[in-house]
Formats: structure tokens, sequence, C-alpha cells
């Protein structure tokens, strides 16, 4: 270090970066700062850590303190803080991102939690489970993970997102059979012995453009847009679902909080039974499930 160069307290980079994230309209301004600040110090770095090192009167040497200027000067241009970091958690897992693939959301461990449940309480010694369209991996991973007896496979049709997905696999569970092909035609080998099918299909109607930049402008398209009504893939997996489930298997989905009745009408008309549709943390509608007959 020069003269020059001085190191930088913890807290005044913290006030300094959540200042400039809050003048670019980023939602959760202070959050993102201990997030990208914590990740600066050690990659591995939780916020409570960060805030241990406050209290402790703790610095940044000012080669850290350019890396952390940087990630700041990104994340207030709306890239997603996933993007920076490069990493996403969902449920226990940390999950390798980037651009290609789709972020997963906390919401969608709703319908983690609710395929995990459905295998915890199958017959089968080795229950079989499908994700259809798995993204990032995150549900697969989820239900392999938690439910080791489980059998899991998935599905993800993108280049660019199952070199994500691939990598996420060999990293947490090099056993899962991951599939590189359409959903709509996957797994003719598993047909009606599966006991659990889950899917985070694209459900945004084709003229209802995300309002967050991080969203409109970094998710792909093919994960986030489902067709007039948002619901065409669904359409899809309702009937794959229908071929690969054996009787009493469930098909879990996530959607959008003013679809669960169109959802239940698509897996009812079907032939799905007893069709439900779940709230997450927030209140709002987000998954429906269903039984095969």
């Amino acid at each position: 270090m020069t003269a020059n160069e001085k190191a930088i307290g913890l807290r005044d980079a913290l006030r300094g970066a959540a200042d400039v994230l809050q003048s670019a309209g980023v939602p959760d301004p202070v959050v993102d700062a201990e997030l990208l600040l914590a990740w600066t110090i050690d990659p591995d770095a939780s916020r409570g850590e960060l805030h241990a090192g406050i209290i402790r009167g703790d610095a940044l040497t000012p080669e850290r303190h350019a890396t952390f200027r940087e990630a700041v000067a990104r994340r207030a241009t709306r890239e997603p803080l996933q993007h920076i970091t490069g990493t996403a958690p969902f449920r226990h897992l940390t999950l390798h991102v980037g651009p290609g693939v789709f972020v997963p959301r906390p919401e969608t461990e709703l319908i983690a939690q609710i395929a995990i449940d459905a295998l915890h309480v199958a017959a089968e010694p080795e229950p079989i489970a499908v994700d259809l369209g798995t993204g990032s991996g995150a549900i697969a991973l989820a239900m392999a993970t938690e439910v080791p007896r489980a059998r899991v496979a998935a599905v993800e049709r993108s280049d660019d997102a199952i070199a994500w997905t691939r990598r996420n696999v060999r990293a947490i569970a090099p056993d899962l059979d991951l599939r590189h092909g359409d959903l709509a035609d996957a797994f003719d080998d598993l047909d009606g012995r599966v006991a659990v099918v889950a899917s985070n299909p694209p459900y945004v109607p084709a003229d209802a453009i995300p309002r967050d930049d991080e969203v409109r402008l970094y998710d792909p398209a093919a994960a986030l847009y489902g067709g007039a009504d948002g619901l065409d893939v669904v359409r899809v997996i309702s009937r794959v679902g229908l071929r690969l489930a054996r009787p009493g298997g469930m098909i879990v989905l996530e959607h959008g909080e003013w679809q669960g009745a169109e959802v239940r009408g698509i897996l009812e008309a079907d032939g799905w039974l007893g069709s439900a549709t779940h709230r997450d943390l927030t209140t709002r509608d987000r998954a429906t499930t269903a039984v095969r007959p």
C-alpha cells in the first residue's frame, strides 16, 4: 500500500454503496450492498460475518475496495446481483448461475417443498421424480439432495442454460439423470412410472413485460414467456405429465398469482384429479397440484 492508498472501513464502504444503489432504483439497496460487500471480502462470507466485521472496525484494502466499487457499479446498471457473484441460494443449496439461465427465485422453493413432501410419502423404495425445464437445476437438485432414496431426472432444452445445469449437477448431485432436449417428448423410458412431475415453466403472458430490469433485460425470454395467456407450456406439461406419472402420481406447477384457476382448469380438462392451488409465503397463489387417476 502506498502513502496515497488508504484502507476504507467496512461501515463507510457499505454506506456509500447503499447510497449509489438507492439512487439507481435498486429495490433493496442496503441488502444488496451488504451481500456484495460480504462477497468481496470472501465469496463464502455471510451477511452476519460482514456485520461482525463492521462491529470490529474492519477495513477493505484498496484492491478489495476497487473490486467492491466495480461490483456496485455493475449492480447500479441493474445487472442481477446473482450474475455479479455468480451464485444464487436455493433452499440449502448454492447454485452457479449467470447469463443464459433463469435465476431461481425464493417462491420456487414452495414447488420444491411440495415435490419433496410427496416423495417422502411415496410408497416405492426408490420413487422417481422429474423436473421439466429444469434451468439451473434448482428443483431437481433440491429433490435429489433432500430425498436421497429418490431417483431424480431433469430435462433442459436451452444450450446456454444446460451449461449451468451441468455445472451444478456435477458439483451437487452427479448421479442426477440430466438430459438435453425438449420437455414435450422427454423421458419416454419413464412412461407411467413417475411419482412426482415438477416444473417451473415460463408463464408470463406475451404482452405482460416484466417491470424489473433484472428480469426483463437479463432472464432468458424462453424461461419467461408462455404465449398469449402465459400457459402454452403448462398445457404441454399437463399432457406430458399424464404420460409420465404412475396412478396416484402428483404434478406440481409454478404459475403467476392470477393463473391458479386457469391452471386447475387445464389439468382437470386433461383428466387430472384433485387439483388444488397453494399460496407462497407472501400469500400469493403460486403452485397448483393434481393427482394422476
